[in-house]
C-alpha cells in the first residue's frame, strides 16, 4: 500500500499545483491517475486474497451520499435529464474521480504511523504552496509560476487562477498543523518547527486579500481554540505557547504587510465580483431549480442554462454561481439536496462520535483540524464556488475522510521517543467498572 499512499499524495499534490486542476489537461490527468489507483488497489487486494491473506476493505459511510450523488448524474444521462449531456457527463467524471480518491484514502491510510505520514504531507505542503503564493506575490505581479498571465482581470495567487481559490485551499490544508500545535498532537521539540510552517500559510491568507478566505480562517481558529479550552478539564490549559504563537502571527502579517486585506473590507471598494452580482446569480441559480424541481437542470450545466435567467448581464460568461449551494440545488434539484443534507448529517455524526472517543492527543488533534478545515469552506461556499475547483474538492474529501477516520490509541512522548502511556488510576477504575458492567 506504500505506493497506493504515494500515488494519492502525488496526484493531489498535482491537483493543486496544475493551477487548480481546471483545465482539460490536467483534469484529465488527475482522472487518469484516479482509475490507475483504483485498478492498482484492485490488484493488489485481489492477489492477497488468492494468496489467503486477510485483507479488510473499509467502507465508510460517507460512501452512500457520494455514490447517491453520482448516481444522480448517471441517471440524468440516462433519462435524457440533462440540459447538455456532455457538460453532464464532464462533471460526472470528475465526481467519480473524487469518490475514488476518497474510498482510496480509507484504503490506504489507517495506522497511526500512515495517519501521521498524512498529516505531514498536508502540512509541508500547504506551507510550500503558501511560501509559493508569497513570492509570487512580490514578484511576479499577476502571473502564475512568473510566465503565465491569469487573463480576464481575475487575481491569481499562488497556482490558483483566483485567489479565492487558493483561500479555499488554505483552509483546506492550514487546520491540520494549527490543530496539532494547539491541541499538543506532536513532541514538544517540534512544536517550533509546526509554528513557523502554520504561520507562512496565515499570512499568504492574508497577503491574498480574500474577504471569504480570511473569515473562513478566522472561524477554523476560533473552532480549534474552542476545542482547546474544552480540553482543561482533562488537562491543565497552556496559553503560553499558544499566546506567543499568536503575537508572532501579528507580527509576521504587519510585516508582509496587511494593508490591500483590509481595503477590501471597507465599502465602496472595487472587490471583484460584487455583492448585487452575487445575489443575482443565486436567484438565477434558484429560478434554475424551480424549472427543474427533482433532478435539477443536470450536473455541470450552469455554464449553458444559465444566460436565460441572467438578470445583471455585464458581458462575462457565468460558468460556476458564486454559492456552490445554490449551484448544487439548480443543477441536481430535490435528490441533490437530499444527497447533501444526507453527507452533512452523516459527516456530522461521525465527527461528533470520533472527536469524543477515547484516543490519543495526535488523533483528537488530527479529527479537530478535519473539522475546523470542513467547516471553513463549507462557510466560503456560501460566496464562492471552491467545490467546483478540481483539486479543492479532493481536499475538502481528505478532510471528510479524517473526519470519519478511526481513532488511533494514544501515545505519549519522552525524551523525543514515542512510548505507550500508563493509564491513570481513575481511568483504569472507569475502564474496570464498564467492563463489570459489560457482564
Amino acid at each position: 500500500m506504500k505506493v497506493l499512499r504515494a500515488g494519492l499524495c502525488v496526484l493531489l499534490a498535482f491537483a493543486v499545483l496544475a493551477h487548480g486542476a481546471v483545465e482539460v489537461w490536467s483534469e484529465s490527468i488527475v482522472e487518469i491517475g484516479a482509475a490507475v489507483l483504483l485498478v492498482l488497489w484492485a490488484c493488489v487486494t485481489f492477489l492477497d486474497l488468492s494468496q489467503g491473506r486477510k485483507t479488510e476493505i473499509q467502507w465508510n459511510p460517507l460512501n452512500w451520499p457520494l455514490l447517491a450523488f453520482c448516481g444522480i448524474g448517471a441517471m440524468q444521462l440516462f433519462f435524457h435529464l440533462t440540459a447538455y449531456p456532455f457538460l453532464t457527463r464532464a462533471e460526472l467524471l470528475r465526481a467519480a474521480s473524487c469518490w475514488i480518491v476518497f474510498f482510496l484514502a480509507t484504503q490506504a491510510f489507517r495506522s497511526r504511523s500512515e495517519l501521521s505520514g498524512l498529516a505531514w504531507f498536508v502540512v509541508l505542503f500547504c506551507f510550500a504552496v503558501s511560501l509559493l503564493g508569497i513570492a509570487q506575490y512580490f514578484t511576479a505581479g499577476d502571473e502564475i509560476y512568473w510566465f503565465r498571465l491569469a487573463g480576464n482581470g481575475v487575481k491569481p495567487f499562488g497556482p490558483f487562477v483566483n485567489r479565492n481559490h487558493f483561500a479555499g485551499f488554505i483552509e483546506l490544508t492550514l487546520p491540520t498543523g494549527l490543530a496539532l500545535l494547539m491541541l499538543r498532537g506532536l513532541r514538544r521539540d517540534l512544536a517550533p518547527m509546526i509554528a513557523v510552517l502554520t504561520l507562512v500559510p496565515v499570512s499568504a491568507m492574508v497577503l491574498s486579500s480574500s474577504r471569504a478566505g480570511i473569515i473562513g480562517m478566522g472561524i477554523e481558529i476560533c473552532i480549534l481554540a474552542a476545542f482547546r479550552i474544552a480540553r482543561r478539564g482533562s488537562e491543565r490549559l497552556r496559553l503560553g505557547p499558544l499566546a506567543g504563537a499568536v503575537a508572532a502571527g501579528v507580527i509576521l502579517i504587519g510585516w508582509v504587510g496587511a494593508g490591500n486585506a483590509m481595503a477590501r473590507f471597507r465599502p465602496g471598494r472595487d472587490t471583484g465580483v460584487s455583492l448585487g452580482k452575487r445575489t443575482a446569480m443565486v436567484h438565477g441559480a434558484l429560478n434554475i431549480f424551480l424549472d427543474h424541481p427533482i433532478s435539477g437542470s443536470g450536473l455541470g450545466t450552469t455554464v449553458a442554462v444559465y444566460p436565460r435567467y441572467e438578470t445583471m448581464y455585464d458581458g462575462k460568461l457565468i460558468d460556476h454561481v458564486h454559492n456552490d449551494y445554490a449551484e448544487a440545488l439548480a443543477e441536481t434539484g430535490i435528490l441533490g439536496a437530499g444527497c447533501g443534507l444526507a453527507f452533512l448529517f452523516l459527516l456530522f455524526r461521525e465527527a461528533r462520535k470520533n472527536y469524543v472517543a477515547e484516543q490519543g492527543h495526535f488523533s483528537r488533534a488530527l479529527h479537530a483540524g478535519a473539522i475546523a478545515a470542513v467547516a471553513g469552506l463549507l462557510f466560503h461556499s456560501f460566496f464562492d464556488f471552491n467545490l467546483h475547483i478540481f483539486s479543492n474538492a479532493l481536499l475538502f474529501l481528505l478532510q471528510a475522510f479524517l473526519i470519519t477516520a478511526t481513532p488511533v490509541g494514544s501515545t505519549s512522548f519522552q525524551n523525543g521517543t514515542e512510548e505507550v502511556p500508563h493509564r491513570s488510576r481513575s481511568m483504569r477504575r472507569r475502564s474496570r467498572s464498564a467492563e463489570a458492567g459489560a457482564f
